[in-house]
């Protein structure tokens, strides 16, 4: 027979970007201890509200299973004695696993003791498992309450614990659990008892409380969708913004407000931006995709008085949008160019000067990657350009007011200003990517600068020795590193990132050659990392990916190129030959002391075979290679399969004459040398 288990825990209203992640972490805390005691369930779902949140296990067994183990204890020789009796080490273990020293088995040489573990009653054992499960919970932040010496996101408020009509008593935080629950704060009748579990979200609903935020967010998707397409538009909906309003209300109705057609003579997002970002309400498009003078929201409650409500919607954002006229009028009067001296005033990081100094150091840099990628004249200077004016809206009272604004606004005073369309577009590109799955910068000039940006940014922190750790990354260098290596990649640029990397040191006049090598090191280790994750999601297997990195990944795009032909070719029926015999040369190649081959001292065919084999092979791999040709010079490669099969079947390589071992060694690590120029195929499992 089974139940249904509800535990309810109710506090004050929750930071909505906390939700998601809290009632992800009780169905896989619930999912763990159930499993772990051996009590099966059906279905397992978490539901919650700002105010709530919720375990619902559907099915869920009445008693643990029966187990019966198997425990080996001590020898024979020492669980008897001469005559056959237990001995003090036979009874002990005996009374360990809670058995009758005569209910013990001898096999083997050993005794072992068979023991059967009936059941419990689940009831009986969630007084224990459900505090647990509230009391092992972590979140973000805690608060401290009261006099208590407990910590949670925000205080415990109610408990409700039912398994089916049956409360499960305890205590937590001084909160006893029970079969009370609290509606709606304002629409409700306050507090409500549940009479069975099944009844939990019906009950709810009564109390105005939609508690599934799966359905709260369809229903909020509905009625924006709804409400824009009467006014003759379509509504913007960001998926970061609908899921935290999901949990920012408990009873949703959308209204639509408006504001003044004057504030869209302003740029886009300085309408958007504070709309969204500070307001959490969704702008409404027209069919051409340019904004309309309207918003919707969401309350928090029913449709009564709904007209006073988006009243004060208007009003608050009018203010905001006040705001942001003001600031972009006053910005106005000053060009980006005059607002260079005060990023002096703007410190970068300790000890490495102002945000003007590292603007000096982006247009070098950004000069230095144009020559190497080959970009045009035209190019080169446009990137230069914006390098010079990309950090100088940072102190402008635009983006002092909103900081999402940064490259936004500095493209579009560049604009006004008479920059040329690349130089502005470039201003706003060489933030980009800012977060997972953003677009990558389109053009030559963004690119360039984003990637002189980064580089900068990564050599100027590992300089202080601030390399991130675990979980601490406070310049974000991880997410910078990756937008680094997917920018390279999705432009293909063949550059050294060492190179970059020695002239960032030169411009921050690191000159110590023991410094440098440490930082060029640590700075291959940290984009390794990244690469690999990059041809992660590239659905590269991952022996791959260590095969092609061994040789080192400052050329970015080469390596790139490097997984994916190999991973082409991989399935093809001579790689698994040809993979052995690298195997082979890899393995012995290692003892050579020289690379120096005489080809003189070659005196048996084999060897002469292999020899010859790689003198044609090398200058094709080398020059296939050169061209990024990586499929061809795998190809090349496993024309040596047969030769190296022959070789290491007809040749005793460690011979007794330390001359000719060394030779065929040097052979050996020459040919391992041509294919390391494609990869470690020691790597590949």
């Amino acid at each position: 027979m089974n139940k249904d288990l509800l535990l309810e825990i109710g506090t004050e209203e929750v930071p909505a970007h906390f939700m998601p992640g809290i009632l992800q972490q009780i169905a896989d805390t619930a999912k763990k201890i159930f499993t772990d005691l051996r009590i099966s369930y059906e279905d397992i779902r978490t539901v919650g509200t700002p105010r709530r949140m919720t375990l619902i296990m559907k099915g869920l067994n009445i008693k643990q299973a029966d187990i019966q183990s198997e425990n080996k204890g001590p020898s024979i020789k020492i669980a008897f004695d001469a005559q056959g009796n237990p001995t003090k080490a036979c009874e002990g273990f005996a009374r360990g696993q809670k058995v009758d020293v005569k209910t013990l088995e001898v096999r083997d040489g050993y005794v072992y003791a068979i023991v059967h573990e009936k059941g419990h009653d689940t009831e009986a054992l969630l007084p224990e498992v459900l505090p647990n499960l509230i009391n092992g919970l972590n979140f973000p932040k805690n608060m401290h309450w009261a006099d208590l010496d407990v910590k949670f996101v925000r205080p415990i408020r109610w408990i409700v614990a039912l398994f089916d009509d049956a409360v499960i008593d305890f205590t937590v935080a001084n909160v006893s659990s029970g079969r009370i629950s609290r509606g709606h704060r304002f629409l409700s009748q306050g507090d409500f008892s549940i009479t069975r579990a099944a009844d939990y979200e019906t009950l709810l609903k009564e109390q105005f409380v939609i508690v599934d935020q799966v359905i709260r967010r369809s229903m909020i998707r509905q009625q924006i969708e709804e409400l824009a397409a009467a006014k003759g538009g379509k509504a913007d909906i960001t998926e970061e913004l609908l899921e935290e309003v999901v949990f920012l209300v408990e009873y949703p109705t959308a209204l639509c407000g408006s504001f003044s057609e004057k504030y869209l003579l302003l740029p886009p997002e300085t309408v958007i931006t504070p709309m969204r970002e500070h307001q959490r309400y969704f702008p409404v498009l027209a069919a051409d995709g340019k904004l309309m003078p309207l918003f919707i929201t969401v309350r928090n409650g029913g449709s009564e008085h709904l007209e006073t409500v988006q009243h004060g919607n208007e009003r608050v954002l009018r203010a905001r949008l006040d705001d942001a006229q003001f600031f972009f009028d006053e910005d106005r009067k000053v060009k980006l160019v005059d607002r260079l001296e005060k990023l002096k005033t703007v410190v970068f990081q300790e000890g490495l000067g102002s945000i003007y100094d590292k603007t000096t150091r982006l247009e070098k840099l950004a000069d230095f990657i144009g020559k190497a990628i080959g970009a045009s004249a035209v190019e080169i200077e446009t990137s230069v350009r914006a390098a010079k004016l990309a950090k100088a809206d940072l102190v402008s009272g635009m983006v002092c007011e909103f900081t999402e604004l940064q490259g936004v606004m500095g493209r579009e005073y560049a604009l006004l200003e008479g920059e040329t369309k690349a130089t502005a577009a470039a201003i706003y590109e060489h933030y980009l990517p800012r977060f997972a799955g953003d677009a990558l910068p389109p053009s030559t000039a963004g690119r360039i600068v984003s990637i002189a940006d980064k580089i900068d940014n990564i050599v100027a922190t590992f300089s202080r020795g601030l390399i991130p750790t675990g979980s601490q990354d406070p310049f974000a260098l991880r997410r910078q590193a990756l937008g680094l290596v997917n920018i390279i990649i999705d432009a293909k640029y063949t550059i050294s990132l060492a190179d970059l990397v020695n002239c960032s040191l030169d411009l921050f006049d690191i000159t110590d050659a023991a410094t440098r090598s440490k930082m060029l090191v640590d700075v291959e280790d940290f984009l390794r990392l990244r690469i690999k994750n990059v041809l992660a999601d590239a659905k590269i297997r991952y022996d791959i990916a260590d095969a092609v990195i061994s040789g080192g990944v400052f050329d970015v795009y080469s390596v790139y190129l490097k997984a994916k032909a190999l991973s082409l070719e991989i399935d093809k029926e001579p790689m698994g030959k040809a993979i052995q015999a690298f195997v082979r040369v890899t393995n012995l190649a290692k003892k050579a002391s020289m690379i120096s081959i005489n080809s003189s001292l070659f005196t048996l065919v084999e060897e002469k075979a292999l020899y010859q084999a790689y003198t044609s092979t090398a200058n094709a791999v080398e020059s296939l290679v050169d061209g990024q040709d990586y499929s061809g010079a795998i190809d090349a490669l496993m024309d040596l399969t047969t030769p190296i099969d022959v070789f290491f079947a007809g040749v005793m390589v460690m011979d007794k004459d330390e001359t000719i071992k060394n030779n065929r060694l040097a052979l050996l690590k020459s040919i391992l040398e041509l294919i390391s120029h494609v990869a470690d195929f020691s790597k590949i499992v």
